[in-house]
């Protein structure tokens, strides 16, 4: 895993966090390593949902990202990072508590960042363009 210093600044809902915490508080999810994810929420800056830039990936939103794993091969894939209850396993709705989910949050437009995957993997994460944020939209309370 990457150091501190070598990842992207985060800048996250205050909303979303809130929303989040809460759901790492509930029993069914103890079993599920977060570490990585509590990691991200603690050092990221927070800013009011009406303030957030268009270009950073929160809660609800939908990205276009090239994965890079470490065997060099590249993937691109729409994503929309969504609560664990709206994963559908389609593969395009990915829970903030899988690790892709919780390596895309609070990433903007053009950022990349290094994570753990399953399996001892690792995978590097491109973010392409970010097609839908709720709080850009309007949708400021989902």
């Amino acid at each position: 895993m990457t150091t501190h210093a070598q990842r992207p600044a985060l800048l996250l809902s205050r909303v979303d966090v809130e929303r989040i915490e809460d759901l790492l508080e509930r029993p069914q999810y103890s079993g599920i390593n977060t570490a990585a994810l509590r990691e991200e929420l603690a050092r990221a800056e927070l800013t009011e949902p009406g303030n957030m830039p268009a270009d950073v990936i929160t809660m609800n939103s939908t990205a276009l990202v090239k994965v890079v794993d470490d065997q060099q091969q590249v993937h691109e894939y729409e994503l929309t990072l969504v609560y664990p209850r709206d994963a559908d396993g389609s593969g395009e709705k990915v829970s903030i508590l899988a690790p892709v989910g919780s390596a895309l949050l609070g990433l903007r437009a053009g950022s990349s960042i290094d994570w753990p995957m399953p399996g001892g993997r690792s995978a590097r994460l491109h973010v392409l363009s970010i097609r839908y944020q709720p709080e850009a939209a309007g949708a400021l309370h989902r």
